[in-house]
């Protein structure tokens, strides 16, 4: 393996999991916000507060 791909490999490993933190991230503030509609909405919206509760608090979602 030449050092440009060897370099190339591990920027994009870096900027996937980069990518990735983002999305779990993103993932923990939508659960929680969804928390704040009541249990109706949420119901009628295909979502359940448990799931949502741990997934707002989840490390890996």
């Amino acid at each position: 393996m030449s050092t440009i791909s060897a370099r190339r490999g591990f920027f994009r490993s870096a900027m996937n999991a980069l990518i990735a933190a983002r999305q779990r991230e993103a993932s923990r503030y939508v659960s929680g916000v969804l928390l704040g509609f009541d249990d109706e909405t949420l119901k009628a919206n295909g979502y359940d507060r448990e799931e949502l509760k741990k997934a707002a608090r989840s490390r890996y979602v």
